[in-house]
Formats: C-alpha cells, sequence, structure tokens
C-alpha cells in the first residue's frame, strides 16, 4: 500500500525553512526528510495546490521545488497519479558491488564489502583436507546435515562458551545467508511477520522475507543499542513468528547485547511465542580480549542459532551451520533439502581443523583486525572529526553518523573518486537512515588510510546547499 503524505504533514516536517530563495530551502529541507526516511520512500507527495496553501507560498515555489527535488533523483512524476518520493538510484542503489563488480573501475577502494582476506594458517588446513579427501571419494558425497566431525567441533564450540550442544543438533550449511534461508524456509509462510533488528544486515533482510513475511523493524540506536522494552511491545503488538537478532557485534552499529538484556528480551519473545534466530557470525571477533555474554540461546531454549565460518576465517570457505533444539532439527532438515543437499565435503574438513586449532588461527585475525580498526578510528578522528562513531570492541566494521542526512550522495561521490562505501539506507528495513555509513576495517592498514583520504574529498564534495538538519535523538 502507498502511503500518502499529507500536505499538513509536509508543512509541520519542513517548519521553518530557508526561504533565499524559498524553493531551494523548501528542496533541500524535503531532501533531508527523504533521506531520512521521516517521509517515505515511494510516498506520495501532497499536490502542488495543496502545498502551495499549507506553506503559505506562490505555486511557482511549489513548482520548483518539485522540479528540483525531480531532478536529484529525490522524487519522480507519475503521469496521472502524482509525484512520488525516491532515492537517487533507488533505495539499495549502492548494495553490496562486491556481488556486482564494475569493469569501469577494477581499482576502487571497497569499503562495502565486511570481509578480510584469509587467515594465515589456512592453506596449511586446506592442505591437510585435501590429503584425506579419498578417504571419502569411494561414498555418495551427500552429507545433508554435515560431515559428522565437524558436527561435533561445531557443538564442542558451545559446550566451551557454556551452551551444551550435541552433533546431532548441529546442521552444517553452505554459509550463514544459506542458515537463514533454511530457517526462513522451515518457519514462516507468507504473510507471517518477522521482526528484525533496524538497521540490519540486507542480505538476512531479503533471506528472510523471500518467503513472503512481513518485516517488522526494531530500531538500534548507534549509541544505546536496543530498546528491549520497545522490542518487546513490538513482539506483543504484532505476535511475529520469528524475531532475527545479532546480539553479538550487531552488523552494522557493533553493539554488543548485555547479559541481562539477553535474558529480558528472551523471556518477552518466549512469552509471544516468537522463536528467536540469533545470527553469530561476528561472535568470535571479540578484539579487545573481553568475554562475551553467554550465547542468547543459554536462556531461550527454543533459539535457533546461525553460525558462520566466512567472517572469522575467510569469506572463500562457504560454510555456516545451525544450531536448533533436538525437536526442530527434522523440520529444518526437511527445509534443507528443498534448497540444497550438503556442502561440500573439502571445506567441511577444513573448517574441523580451523576448530581444533585451540584458537590460534583466530588469536592471530583478531589481532591483524584489531589493528586495522585502530588505525581506521585514528585516521577518520584525525581527517573527519565531525564524523561521529562508537568504537565496537569487536566485529569488523564502524558505523559511522554524519552531521547531515547526505550518506547516499556522499557514497555516490565517494565512488566517482574511487572508493565503495554502503550509506545507510541500505541496512534499513523501511528506508531512511541516510545519515549513517558503513565502513569495514578489514582492508589492510594503508588502503584504509587512501579511503578515507578519498571520503574526506567527497565529504568536502557534498550538497551544500541543504540547510543544518535536525538532529537525530540519541540517548
Amino acid at each position: 500500500m502507498t502511503a500518502v503524505v499529507t500536505a499538513a504533514r509536509v508543512a509541520g516536517l519542513v517548519g521553518d525553512f530557508n526561504r533565499s530563495p524559498a524553493y531551494a530551502g523548501l528542496s533541500a529541507a524535503l531532501r533531508v526528510l527523504i533521506g531520512e526516511g521521516r517521509i517515505p520512500h515511494g510516498a506520495r507527495l501532497p499536490s502542488e495546490r495543496d502545498l502551495t496553501v499549507a506553506l503559505g507560498v506562490s505555486r511557482t515555489t511549489v513548482t520548483r521545488a518539485y522540479a528540483d527535488l525531480r531532478d536529484r533523483g529525490f522524487s519522480e512524476a507519475r503521469v496521472g497519479a502524482g509525484t512520488f518520493t525516491s532515492l537517487p538510484g533507488g533505495r539499495r542503489s549502492l548494495a553490496d558491488r562486491a556481488f556486482a563488480p564494475r569493469d569501469d573501475a577494477p581499482d576502487a577502494i571497497d569499503l562495502n564489502c565486511a570481509a578480510a582476506s584469509a587467515v594465515a594458517g589456512l592453506a596449511g588446513f586446506y592442505a591437510e583436507a585435501a590429503a584425506e579427501m579419498p578417504a571419502y571419494l569411494s561414498g555418495h558425497g551427500y552429507h545433508p546435515t554435515g560431515l559428522p566431525e565437524l558436527q561435533e567441533a561445531i557443538a564442542a564450540s558451545y559446550a566451551d562458551r557454556g551452551l551444551p550442544t550435541s552433533p546431532e543438533q548441529v546442521l552444517v550449511t553452505s554459509g550463514a545467508l544459506s542458515a537463514t534461508a533454511v530457517v526462513a524456509h522451515a518457519f514462516t509462510r507468507p504473510g507471517d511477520r518477522v521482526l528484525l533488528e533496524d538497521p540490519v544486515y540486507p542480505n538476512a533482510t531479503d533471506a528472510l522475507a523471500h518467503r513472503g513475511a512481513r518485516l517488522v523493524p526494531a530500531p538500534v540506536d548507534r549509541v544505546a543499542g536496543w530498546d528491549v522494552e520497545g522490542i518487546a511491545a513490538s513482539a506483543r503488538q504484532a505476535a511475529p513468528r520469528l524475531a532475527y537478532l545479532v546480539p553479538d557485534f550487531q552488523n552494522p552499529t557493533g553493539h554488543v547485547m548485555s547479559a541481562a538484556d539477553r535474558e529480558r528480551l528472551a523471556a518477552a519473545l518466549q512469552r509471544t511465542r516468537t522463536v528467536a534466530v540469533v545470527d553469530e557470525a561476528h561472535a568470535a571477533l571479540a578484539l579487545d580480549g573481553q568475554d562475551l555474554p553467554a550465547p542468547f540461546a543459554a536462556c531461550s531454549p527454543d533459539a535457533i542459532t546461525i553460525g558462520s565460518a566466512s567472517k572469522a576465517l575467510w569469506g572463500g570457505l562457504r560454510l555456516g551451520w545451525i544450531r536448533a533444539p533436538r525437536q526442530q532439527v527434522d523440520a529444518l532438515t526437511r527445509a534443507r533439502l528443498g534448497i540444497d543437499l550438503g556442502a561440500p565435503v573439502l571445506e567441511q574438513l577444513v573448517l574441523a581443523r580451523a576448530l581444533d586449532d585451540d584458537g590460534a588461527v583466530l588469536d592471530g585475525n583478531r589481532r591483524r583486525l584489531q589493528a586495522r580498526r585502530d588505525r581506521l578510528v585514528a585516521a577518520l578522528r584525525s581527517r573527519l572529526p565531525e564524523w561521529r562513531f562508537r568504537v565496537p570492541s569487536g566485529g569488523l566494521s564502524l558505523w559511522v553518523e554524519l552531521p547531515e542526512a547526505l550518506a547516499t550522495a556522499v557514497a555516490a561521490e565517494a565512488e566517482k573518486r574511487g572508493v565503495i562505501v554502503a550509506p545507510g539506507p541500505v541496512f534499513a528495513v523501511q528506508g531512511g537512515l541516510d545519515r549513517y555509513l558503513r565502513i569495514p576495517w578489514t582492508l589492510p592498514p594503508d588502503e584504509l588510510e587512501r579511503a578515507v583520504d578519498l571520503l574526506v574529498g567527497a565529504w568536502a564534495a557534498r550538497d551544500s546547499s541543504a540547510p543544518e538538519p535536525t538532529r537525530v535523538r540519541v540517548t
């Protein structure tokens, strides 16, 4: 259903906009509102006549403002229907370019894909696994739930974190995204509601919505993190079938949910019979030597947990897994067989060795990522001091708030200069978040510093006609 924004509503939102000249001030104010999502993406704007009356300006002012919006890509006119809001290039025009590489920019610095090169020592595990492969070639090679030795290794990793798990509770998948799709296939039907964090990893949103689920956003604040009471209220009102959560280094904000909040949220979801789907793709990436709270499933016996090797070890190691209560394993296995018949044997042997490595490979990777994070933070603080962010204690990226809602424009300008970065709307469930950029620290330090230099230029070239916007409320 198309949202319709009344003239009175627009007048209240734009307030006392800059009237020198009035059309430019009105256009700039509307761009801020559309970019931040306070006027939704795809909404129908009021007619020129109605807005003229509501604002007390000339018809020419509104006509020129609407024309300026169209020229800048923030609206489109539909014959016989009116003027509708949009974003330059579409709401996800700058979505993950790692999966749609550009031939005309082969040397661009890619800050869009939050993944590092392979960890040191991984090649040795591949060599060992390849030497063992002949023993598996006489069989059919299909292992829908995973190689038993890998299931055992994953189960042991949960037990080490305080969550007793049997190998039979583990299903090995072709990555965390595949695991999310399996869960959605098993437990949702078209029209079911799914609660998920906002902002959130966009590929997870797509996997959950693919089954026709109706998405219910639960905001995660840049500073304060999760509003547990607000999420609980949303669950009571919407009665969602699933709740997708990233409690460990939330993507993209980097927050870690406290043990107390895990317990409170788990209890709230149990009261509404909502199954928590917990993405732990970043859980192994605590960079400051800290211990994380116990897994969410330790206080939510019905929770389904998703893990991944791709972020902690290497994106090319396309393996993930599902850890589920025993009573849900059969449904998940049936759903999995409707998607694929198992993960590659060689990669499973590699991951089993990596998990049995007493943490040496992961420790080396954490040290590498910590150094890169610190270099990125220092460069941004030195060269873009007006950009605000909190420094996560782990994960892979910074969630950066700009002084103005121009992230989409800055990202477009940055791409022209040779650096690709994802703006906030890519991570928004229902539009908005155009004050934010996600900047990973996964590249080598020298590349990160060059990228910051390019972002300095992109920020300097931003649209200076926009008025100073109202700062978003943070607590």
